[in-house]
């Protein structure tokens, strides 16, 4: 059977999350006029790079060791850490222009220059990078997806997590953040099975964060609503 394709030549990808929600506030509107396409990594999708040829990460950085955050949501995760590590570079990726929006006008009050932004799906971001590009990925509190027909749409299946693992260095680490405990556990199956070990050796390992962890707005909102964070730092296998 002949795989199913996008016009453009895409492999055909179902996408379930949101493109865009409420509307945008003018300044948000401005920012992804002037600022998004300076802080784009490249030509990342099918439309602009049709031959899927890979980018250079640590040109994009010059030279410096590259991090990936796979859905920032808000941004707020993803500018402290540019913000506390200058000699790294960031790619944040996240489809969803409101987030991609309210990071922006974080990273102008910021003035943070050592990250880029991919608004679209990661799937995209990991076809042209190259194989052992990335030092160190963030998943944090990602969509959980619980009804259990739905759990396959999870970030945890082998769909992203094995270019995830192809995409990421010998040694680099894995760090997962969720508060919900299915999520945990199909992430504890899941993510060693593509080539990861879980560090942990006692509780406070999975119970505390990390220590240049910065509480995000949806952590924030699970703590409200009575639900418990767990902290999974994982590593890529040699």
């Amino acid at each position: 059977m002949t795989e199913r394709k996008h016009p453009s030549g895409a492999p055909w990808r179902n996408f379930y999350g949101r493109f865009k929600g409420k509307t945008l506030r003018k300044s948000q509107e401005a920012y992804l006029e002037e600022d998004l396409a300076s802080l784009s990594p490249g030509a990342v999708s099918w439309e602009d790079n049709p031959e899927r040829k890979p980018l250079d990460p640590g040109a994009l950085f010059d030279g410096r060791p590259v991090w990936l955050e796979v859905g920032f949501g808000g941004g707020e995760h993803l500018v402290h850490q540019a913000h506390r590590n200058p000699g790294v570079g960031i790619i944040g990726c996240e489809p969803f222009i409101n987030g991609v929006a309210m990071l922006l006008g974080k990273v102008r009050d910021a003035g943070v220059t050592n990250l880029r932004v991919f608004p679209g799906d990661a799937r995209d971001l990991f076809d042209v990078l190259p194989e052992r590009s990335i030092d160190k990925a963030f998943l944090l509190y990602p969509d959980p997806w619980p009804k259990k027909r739905h759990h396959r749409r999870r970030f945890v299946t082998p769909e992203h997590l094995e270019p995830l693992a192809r995409a990421m260095a010998p040694g680099a680490e894995f760090r997962v953040a969720t508060d919900i405990p299915d999520y945990v556990r199909q992430t504890l199956i899941e993510v060693p099975k593509a080539g990861f070990a879980w560090e942990a050796e006692r509780p406070q390992d999975w119970r505390l964060p990390w220590d240049d962890w910065i509480s995000t707005r949806y952590e924030q909102k699970a703590l409200r609503e009575g639900r418990v964070p767990h902290y999974l730092t994982f590593r890529r296998a040699g």
